[in-house]
Parts: structure tokens; C-alpha cells; sequence
């Protein structure tokens, strides 16, 4: 219905011709744009009810009183319901150090939060079908977890900032919100993230869609296709200087992916965008000192690595 309604705007009202590159890229903006838009309302509301049950403090303690490895779980499954860019997850980030959570743990969340969350699993859901959105879901969250463990180990704790350690923050609590009070934040919150992600969105669907009607596809596959053998490592350098969170650039991988790129490769690319960016490091760095900085972002690069070569090799 939606695809028809698409056609009907493109090839009837526009008077665009079927086939042609103009044609293509504005079917596919406006089919992709609504499609997201009606899967982001739906189930941010939903997770909006789900999360006003669970407040930041309640959160920290949890996850302070927890042994580590379940802690590296519980902090990546904590990121699902948070849908932070890798820049904005920093100040929870502190919130978590300061409060006592192991730092592993909160590492674990750090990646998680921007990396795996209700947008990317609705964005990828209706963009690729629930296969390639349980699979990135799901290797996301080992990344954040098995990245989060590795640091921990390395008990790097004293290349924090030393005024992280010092910092004060309140223990209020908010206090227990009936139903109706859970829908009014829902809603509220749903408007305010939208408002927020709109323009991330229009603009990823909008640079998909010129990729699905104008790349070239012959330049893609050669680059990025299954036959180079460097083509993740070099899909991950390309992503970390880039910055967007999930929202702006899932519309971007759908267009690579349908000119032929290797899923590996595309997945590999999404993570390293949305999970490591120089903003990130920019704010990072005034957080931690340059060898656990540098550490974070070798460890996270070169799971992701991993995991788009294993998918290229499966899928």
C-alpha cells in the first residue's frame, strides 16, 4: 500500500518516468521516508512506557551491584532502550563511572547505546526484514559486551580524568508514575526524539536515495565488494570520521546494500559510524587520558572487523 502510494506521487503526480535515475531516487525517498517515520512512532512510544519504569538511578545502581561480566550484559541490553549518539551517551557514561560501575561495564554501554538501539532495530527492520535486524542487533551487543570485558580486564581505571572520580551527583530518584502518567511521558518523549531525529532522517533517506538512483553500481562492487579483501577495514576507516547516529545512516546502508556492497561490509561501516566518531573523541578526551582513549576506539574497530568479515563469510 505504502509502495503504491509512493508510485502514485513519484510516476503520476511528479510525472517521473518508471526506470529513469530521478524516478528511482525520489520513489525510493518517499516510500523509505513514511515507512520509517510510521515504525518510529509506533515503537518509540512503546519503549518510552517501558523506560519511565526504569530511571537513571535506579539504572546505576543496578548495574553498581552487579558482578562485572553480568554488568558488561545488563549495561549493552541497557543501551537498546536508550537511544543516544555516541557524542550525547558521554555524560550517562560519567554518570556511571562516577557512581562506583565498573569501567568495562560502562564501556559496554558506551557502544551499545548508540550502536543498538529501538531506532536502529525499527530503521532495520522495515528496511532489511528481521533477519539482518536480529543479526546486527545481536552481533552489536557482542561487540559492546565482548569490547567492554576486554577493557575491564586491562584495569585501565587510572587513565580516567581525575575529576571524573571527584564529581558529585544526586541520588534523587523519580518517584513511581502511574499508567496514564507513563502514556502522557510517552508521548512527550516520542515528539521530543522525533523532533530531534527528523531532519538525521530526511536527509539519510535523501543521500540513500540518490545513491539508489544515480551511483554508479560498478564502482561500488569494485571498492566494496565480496572479491577485496579489505573492504571492512576499509569501510570502518571511512565510517569513523563520519558522524550520525542510526537514524541518518540506515537509509544510507539500504542504498549500498541494494548496489551490491557486501553485508559484512555494510554492517561494519553502519557500526563504525554510529558506535565511534571524532566528535566522540573530542568529548572523550576530556573524560579519559589518551591511552584508554586510544584503547577504547582499537578494541571497538577491530571487533567490528571481526564481525563484518564473519558476515561476509556466512551471508
Amino acid at each position: 500500500m505504502l509502495k503504491d502510494f509512493a508510485d502514485y506521487l513519484t510516476f503520476n503526480l511528479f510525472r517521473l518516468t518508471p526506470g529513469s535515475r530521478s524516478g528511482e531516487a525520489l520513489d525510493f525517498f518517499i516510500y523509505d521516508t513514511i515507512k520509517i517515520f510510521l515504525l518510529l512512532v509506533t515503537i518509540i512510544f512503546v519503549v518510552a512506557v517501558i523506560r519511565a519504569s526504569f530511571p537513571p538511578e535506579r539504572t546505576k545502581r543496578i548495574l553498581s551491584h552487579r558482578r562485572e561480566y553480568l554488568g558488561n550484559g545488563l549495561a549493552a541490553l541497557l543501551g537498546i532502550v536508550t537511544p543516544f549518539c555516541s557524542c550525547s551517551a558521554v555524560p550517562l557514561f560519567i554518570g556511571f563511572v562516577e557512581s562506583g560501575v565498573p569501567l568495562g561495564v560502562t564501556f559496554s554501554f558506551l557502544i551499545s547505546s548508540p550502536m543498538v538501539n529501538e531506532v536502529a532495530l525499527i530503521m532495520l527492520w522495515g528496511l532489511f526484514g528481521w533477519r539482518i535486524a536480529l543479526i546486527y542487533i545481536g552481533t552489536g551487543l557482542l561487540v559492546a559486551i565482548i569490547a567492554g570485558i576486554a577493557i575491564g580486564r586491562l584495569k585501565m581505571e587510572r587513565y580516567v580524568q581525575d575529576y571524573v572520580w571527584e564529581m558529585q551527583v544526586g541520588n534523587g530518584e523519580i518517584g513511581n508514575q502511574t499508567f496514564r502518567e507513563k502514556l502522557v511521558y510517552a508521548r512527550t518523549y516520542t515528539g521530543e526524539l522525533l523532533r530531534k531525529i527528523w531532519p538525521y532522517v530526511v536527509i539519510g533517506v535523501g543521500i540513500g536515495g540518490f545513491i539508489h538512483g544515480y551511483a554508479p553500481a560498478d564502482f561500488l562492487l569494485q571498492y566494496a565488494g565480496r572479491t577485496n579483501p579489505l573492504a571492512v577495514p576499509l569501510a570502518v576507516l571511512i565510517g569513523v570520521p563520519l558522524y550520525a547516529n542510526a537514524a541518518g545512516v540506515i537509509p544510507i546502508v539500504h542504498a549500498l546494500m541494494e548496489k551490491g556492497m557486501a553485508v559484512g561490509t555494510v554492517l561494519a561501516f553502519m557500526m563504525a559510524v554510529t558506535a565511534l566518531s571524532f566528535p566522540e573523541a573530542v568529548i572523550l578526551k576530556n573524560v579519559l587520558k589518551t591511552r584508554l582513549l586510544v584503547t577504547f576506539f582499537a578494541i571497538v574497530a577491530a571487533a567490528i572487523v571481526m564481525v563484518g568479515y564473519l558476515f561476509n563469510a556466512i551471508l
